[in-house]
């Protein structure tokens, strides 16, 4: 097994589809959504970073919580698709696009969003490991980490989505906030500040 999967096995993904994940149309795909930004802590944040991005779905709606997003895929199909699709919805001013692959030094940000959608088991449990300990301490202090994968096996993925998570949760410098579990799909927010709750930092009464 490589490290990650090649640019090429995405490229052949898109080849005959636009979308063929079905990002656009299917339930699944827009619930998720829902709960990852519904699992959000922050009202909203200056800056993003979404790596594989794919066709720009989440993106357009990232750019209504922050004031800009970087967004990447490894495939030139998808960053077209993002790009039109972003343009459609009025938001691509806010968002820089790029083809870019996760294990490549990340941009210079700084960010206080790191979204990591359907993206961390196309690489295997040591270099996602690599990549998160190098990258993640160059966040902003008190920057959210926001992670979604799908929880079936997939035989071409180095890691199913419960070992990414378990992989993300052992991160030096981040601290699980909330999450989210069905028999799909695993989503979770983690912090690299001091962890308090919504509710702690609004200093609701009675919350610790």
């Amino acid at each position: 097994m490589t490290t990650r999967l090649p640019d090429a096995y995405f490229d052949r993904m898109y080849a005959g589809t636009d979308d063929p994940w079905q990002l656009s149309t299917r339930w699944y795909e827009q619930r998720k959504y829902a709960i990852t930004l519904a699992l959000l802590p922050d009202r909203r944040y200056r800056h993003a970073f979404e790596p594989g991005c794919s066709i720009g779905m989440l993106t357009a709606q990232l750019a209504q919580r922050c004031d800009h997003v970087t967004a990447a895929d490894v495939a030139d199909a998808a960053v077209r698709s993002a790009d039109a699709r972003l343009r459609e919805a009025r938001c691509r001013d806010r968002v820089t696009l790029a083809r870019w692959s996760l294990d490549s030094a990340w941009p210079p940000g700084p960010f206080d969003l790191l979204v990591l959608s359907e993206v961390a088991y196309y690489l295997d449990a040591d270099m996602l490991a690599t990549i998160l300990r190098r990258e993640c301490p160059r966040l902003q202090p008190g920057a959210k980490v926001v992670a979604a994968h799908w929880r079936h096996a997939v035989a071409d993925y180095p890691l199913t989505g419960d070992a990414v998570h378990a992989v993300i949760a052992r991160t030096p410098g981040l601290t699980s906030l909330g999450s989210y579990r069905d028999r799909d799909v695993a989503i979770e927010v983690f912090d690299t500040g001091d962890g308090r709750s919504v509710a702690a930092r609004e200093e609701v009464p009675g919350a610790r």
